[in-house]
């Protein structure tokens, strides 16, 4: 195995600690990752993906990076930190809901603020488009990519999420911070896919259960995460290679849509800022920690889980009043 470069961008191993109040409510004991907490780009577990992606933007050679995505993307955001401290050109194509089937009903977040403010200082190319479906938005990128080698520039692209194989692989050693702890379940926001997939491929033989609670409304989700699993696999020389059925995806929690804060969440939200004064955010944590609340509650988890905090506390600040009202 050639072991991928590291550029160190995070403070690790991120904190993990019980959630005593928490514990007690639920009658299990329950601890927390504090991937918000790494200290990078306004924090969470973007940056990890990040430490192996940049390294290889910085081999190729390239002068501009171009990825897409939600124009509250908490990847996007942390990219632009990264590209900024390498003198890298970021590009953004972004819609501000993007979407699979049809546009879901329900609020969706101020384009102005939480990330997006966060991207202006960080200097972003922003490609603000439409709200239209995720292949508009993937070909645009295509689109946006040719056009600016065209005008001569030296372009890396990365897919949304920064889910490749070296984004896994991030989450792959990630895994190694908790496989001691001897946790029963990890629970934890899964949407593009390395996360779950670095994850599942990091505590595989353990005995540790690795549930992802979806914030995508897709139900072939599996099938791309097991696609990104096998390229993880192959970069890390794994012996190990797992399949679609092996992805836990429990789609129970994502409410609206895509981007769309749920009811569930918004409760899970404040509930864990008043039980323990740690904020999630509203499109991904608050959506798993609802999702851990009612499996507990539901009897499907017990003993010792590891709820894994991914950040992306900017897109609190974008929300509208209607949602903090509800």
């Amino acid at each position: 195995m050639s072991i991928p470069v590291r550029k160190p961008l995070c403070l690790l191993p991120t904190p993990l600690h019980r959630l005593d109040g928490v514990s007690d409510d639920l009658g299990m004991d329950v601890w927390i990752k504090r991937d918000d907490l790494t200290g990078f780009g306004f924090g969470g577990n973007k940056g990890r993906k990040l430490e192996y992606l940049i390294p290889d933007v910085l081999a190729s050679g390239a002068d501009t990076v171009i990825t897409c995505g939600s124009i509250q993307s908490n990847f996007i955001r942390q990219l632009g930190a990264a590209c900024a401290m390498v003198g890298v050109r970021c590009v953004a194509v972004v819609m501000d809901k993007p979407y699979e089937y049809e546009l879901p009903e329900g609020h969706g977040l101020r384009a102005e603020s939480g990330n997006r403010l966060l991207g202006d200082i960080l200097g972003i190319g922003w490609v603000v488009l439409p709200n239209g479906t995720w292949d508009t938005l993937f070909e645009e990128l295509a689109n946006r990519a040719a056009e600016l080698r065209r005008e001569g520039k030296n372009v890396y692209e990365i897919p949304v999420g920064g889910s490749t194989a070296l984004g896994a692989y991030g989450f792959l050693k990630a895994a190694e911070e908790i496989r001691a702890d001897q946790f029963d379940a990890v629970i934890f926001a899964s949407s593009s896919g390395s996360t779950h997939s670095g994850l599942l491929y990091g505590l595989h033989g353990t005995g540790t259960r690795v549930l992802g609670v979806a914030c995508d409304p897709e139900p072939e989700i599996a099938e791309e995460f097991a696609a990104l699993g096998k390229s993880l696999a192959a970069l890390a020389s794994l012996e190990v290679e797992l399949d679609a059925t092996d992805y836990s995806v429990d789609f129970r929690f994502v409410g609206a849509g895509y981007g769309i804060p749920s009811d569930a969440g918004q409760a899970a939200l404040e509930y864990l800022a008043q039980r323990e004064g740690i904020f999630l955010d509203p499109i991904y944590s608050a959506k798993a920690f609802a999702g851990l609340i009612a499996m507990a509650k539901n009897g499907e988890i017990s003993g010792k889980v590891c709820f894994w905090h991914t950040g992306g506390t900017p897109a609190i600040f974008a929300q509208t009043d209607a949602e903090r009202s509800q």
